[in-house]
């Protein structure tokens, strides 16, 4: 056992700092959250990452440092500081987050791969069979999950090298962002595309669609959303070096460098774009947002630099591949990693009499009658959304609202945990920032708020607009998964019941 310890090498600072950046930073949060919000995305950011992320963060390298022994995961967590079934529901709408997460990407990962070819998103006009483009985007997103599970269960030794490919093009997507944003900045003298007319350009959005205070407030979830993450990253303590001093130190500077790289972003993205001239149109998305700014970045670089038209729109429409290839790159591999990693971590983590029939049954390292059972979930799921009628920019817009709050719901589960985890003394805490109880308490109560405060008016919003369907949509997702995860457990209580009596009776 310690020959394999030694033979083992640990992560160090700075690889777990880019490990936990790169599973947190999303390029695409940036160009999003200036469409939603213009500059007035930055001071959300800024609040959400004082009262959620980092006070979450550290909460996260506590429970790390306590539980660097347990391969369980969050449910370890959960359940040693407060019980099963709690642990199991709050596991259960965590791992349920990623299939909706599947869902949305499945259908969405079309448009880099459109822009990878075309240098912009012609996903709009793509039709099979004679059906309309949302229904042609949701039947191929149902033909990548059969094929992805396909080749899931087979094995994924070759997927890490997608994987990192796609990490290191995005990472090199932020300094084009960067650089390209301060040529800019330097070719029109100093002079911003979004100008900043006052204050209240940072409280302000230029979209009409969040002006009133329950759509601007509503916006919290997305900053939330862009925050997510690091929970998965608590599962890297036991291959951390001095896992009790560098883990929670590398938890704190990659929170702090991910809060301010965020607003510097957004801020950045104002450089060369200006809202009403460029991301009013109609054909503009969430899901396309990123590749029109980018490729309006390289247009912009190629005025600032004296070239002539035809030269910009030529190095925009690069600018644009390049962008839609790493996110197809990058999607792909995390596409890969997330269809069987949070699945075999609940299954692995969970009692086995949980799981009906042969669902928890793991062979070749993977839970593989499990997984074909979420392929049939996931492909269920995309044709409700898909054939549900819609036009392209509202199919994406709601995919992209029910994935914000079933990924932000089950953080409310981890976070409620802290308290009871910091009260019972026989927890060993190796590392401790918030010493005392009532500190934690604070923490916990400020920071599940948070969450459900932004969830909240996330779900509210449409309704109040007369969009109840959207409404309805984003509380049957979590709805679903929790009544599922009440089903499983229940029947796991009974069943454990019925062993116990039968043990009883054999014994007399």
């Amino acid at each position: 056992m310690k020959a394999n310890e030694k033979g083992t090498k640990k992560l160090t600072l700075l690889p777990l700092i880019l490990m936990i950046f790169t599973s947190v930073f999303g390029f695409t949060n940036m160009p999003r959250s200036f469409y939603l919000m213009g500059y007035g995305a930055i001071p959300w950011y800024l609040i959400s990452g004082i009262t959620f992320f980092i006070p979450y963060a550290f909460m996260m390298a506590e429970y790390g440092a306590a539980f660097k022994h347990e391969k369980g995961g969050i449910y370890s967590w959960m359940e040693q500081s407060i019980g099963p079934k709690y642990a199991f529901i709050g596991t259960f709408m965590w791992y349920a987050s990623y299939v909706v997460w599947m869902v949305n990407v499945a259908s969405a990962i079309w448009i880099p791969l459109s822009n990878s070819i075309f240098g912009s998103d012609m996903t709009s006009t793509w039709t099979l069979f004679g059906l309309s483009s949302t229904q042609t985007l949701g039947l191929l997103g149902m033909a990548w999950i059969i094929g992805v599970t396909f080749i899931a269960s087979k094995g994924l030794d070759k997927i890490t090298k997608v994987t990192s490919i796609g990490g290191a093009a995005v990472a090199l997507l932020n300094i084009v962002l960067l650089v390209g944003a301060l040529v800019i900045l330097i070719a029109n003298h100093g002079q911003l595309a979004q100008p900043i007319v006052s204050a209240q350009s940072f409280i302000q959005s230029p979209n009409h669609s969040y002006q009133t205070p329950i759509a601007m407030l509503s916006f919290i979830v997305f900053a939330l959303f862009a925050y997510g993450g690091i929970e998965a990253v608590g599962g890297l303590v036991d291959q951390t070096e001095k896992a009790e001093v560098i883990f929670p130190k590398g938890v704190t500077i990659s929170a702090l460098i991910i809060a301010v790289a965020y607003s510097l972003g957004i801020f950045l993205v104002g450089i060369f774009i200006n809202w009403n001239h460029v991301l009013a149109a109609k054909n503009v998305n969430m899901a396309n947002v990123a590749y029109v700014v980018m490729k309006n970045l390289g247009y912009q670089i190629g005025h600032g630099l004296g070239l002539g038209e035809a030269t910009a729109l030529v190095i925009g429409a690069w600018v644009a591949r390049f962008v839609g290839l790493s996110m197809f790159l990058a999607l792909t591999g995390a596409f890969f990693t997330l269809i069987y990693a949070p699945l075999k971590q609940m299954i692995e983590g969970t009692p086995a009499e949980l799981w009906p029939g042969k669902l928890g049954e793991v062979r070749k390292g993977m839970p593989l009658n499990a997984l074909w059972v979420q392929c049939i979930a996931v492909v269920v799921m995309i044709f409700l959304v898909s054939f549900g009628g819609q036009a392209a920019s509202a199919f994406f817009n709601k995919l992209v609202l029910m994935t914000n709050v079933a990924m932000t719901v089950p953080y409310m589960f981890i976070t409620g945990a802290f308290a009871a985890f910091k009260k019972k003394t026989n927890i060993k805490k190796p590392f401790e920032i918030f010493k005392s109880y009532k500190s934690a308490l604070i923490a916990t109560i400020m920071v599940t708020f948070t969450v459900g405060f932004a969830n909240f008016f996330t779900i509210i919003q449409p309704a109040t607009e007369g969009d109840l369907q959207s409404t309805i949509w984003m509380i049957a997702g979590p709805l679903v998964f929790t009544i599922a995860a009440f089903w499983m457990y229940h029947r796991y209580e009974k069943k454990k019941g019925f062993t116990q009596l039968q043990e009883k009776q054999a014994a007399k």
